[in-house]
């Protein structure tokens, strides 16, 4: 059994036991932890006789495509029908998820990313996880359900991706001690990693070189600067979906400890930030209206790229500072 006694947990559980039917969604544009989350609740409440709809406003990535009930999800922009309640999973606001209509159920906000507003009837708030998926296995452990392929496989395709593959400073004990549980029933977790991580595009692998190509450098070599647009995934080939991971790649030279990767479209730019150690992006990410973990975060501007990438920029390289004074021997 979970150890996890919260209020607002045990009262989440006592929902979930009692309801009948259950729509659930994540942010746009999903990762392996907000489909991973999905797919092993949603397997877990059909198990239990429940009626249960996956709706979310972008496909999955392609990266995820072989984990099980992935071809359930529906990709719709506006819920519809009789439900119990909208559990919402890893999603700070509900408008993140850009699906309208769930404002109008009983909504079930299920997070651990620092910056969740608590939007919902039943507000589940964690920051000690490392992933959401690990969340999601003290439900279907105090839901009562024994660990299946079909429960474990996402589990661990969400815990895999969203601490970087097990890098990230949010690992705990109880990481390791879910991931144990997981693969005590059987599942090959080298499999799972290597559906995720070995099933490049060869755009892909064009991309990262061009990437790589024009990185820049800055703060004395610590921080890479990293650009991309659609001409360039047009010319490597590279599907949209089908970066996973290339924003890492920088952090394995010992003198970067940190990464920002631009992503210019029409009329916005997205802003990924990684970092090692205990250098924190998050606190980068929140001062421009975004979130996420301490080596992992992002945000989105609509002001041109030149007048604000400067503030971007100067803000890690603080924040690589501070790292640096409060943690002296730390990179």
């Amino acid at each position: 059994m979970t150890t996890n006694s919260s209020s607002q947990f045990l009262e989440i559980v006592e929902t979930l036991r009692n309801g009948e039917r259950f729509v659930l969604s994540s942010h746009a544009r999903p990762d392996g932890d907000s489909i991973g989350s999905q797919l092993a609740l949603a397997h877990s409440l059909s198990r239990l006789g429940k009626i249960v709809r996956i709706i979310n406003h972008d496909p999955p990535p392609t990266y995820l495509d072989t984990l099980p009930g992935v071809s359930n999800i529906e990709v719709l922009p506006a819920v519809m029908g009789a439900y119990d309640a909208a559990i919402v999973l890893e999603c700070g606001s509900l408008d993140r998820t850009e699906v309208f209509g769930l404002e109008n159920y009983r909504v079930i906000n299920i997070d651990h990313h620092t910056g969740n507003n608590m939007y919902g009837s039943l507000n589940w708030f964690d920051p000690s996880a490392a992933a959401c998926a690990e969340m999601i296995y003290d439900v279907v452990v105090e839901l009562g359900m024994n660990m299946t392929p079909a429960i474990g496989i996402p589990l661990y395709a969400g815990i895999l991706t969203d601490t970087g593959s097990f890098r990230h400073a949010n690992i705990t004990n109880r990481t390791f001690n879910i991931c144990r549980d997981i693969a005590s029933t059987g599942v090959n977790v080298a499999n799972i990693a290597s559906d995720i991580f070995q099933r490049s595009s060869v755009g892909k692998i064009k991309l990262i070189g061009t990437l790589l190509e024009n990185m820049r450098l800055e703060a004395g070599g610590q921080i890479a600067l990293l650009h991309l647009d659609e001409h360039i995934l047009t010319t490597t080939g590279c599907p949209a979906d089908d970066m996973e991971g290339i924003i890492n790649i920088p952090l394995s030279a010992h003198t970067i400890v940190a990464v920002i990767l631009f992503k210019i479209g029409n009329g916005s730019t997205r802003v990924s930030l990684r970092s090692k150690g205990t250098v924190n992006v998050q606190t980068v990410a929140a001062m421009f209206g975004g979130g996420g973990h301490p080596n992992a975060s992002g945000f989105a501007f609509s002001e041109p790229y030149k007048v604000i990438a400067p503030g971007i920029l100067e803000a890690v390289t603080k924040a690589i500072k501070d790292t640096t004074t409060n943690h002296p021997n730390s990179t």
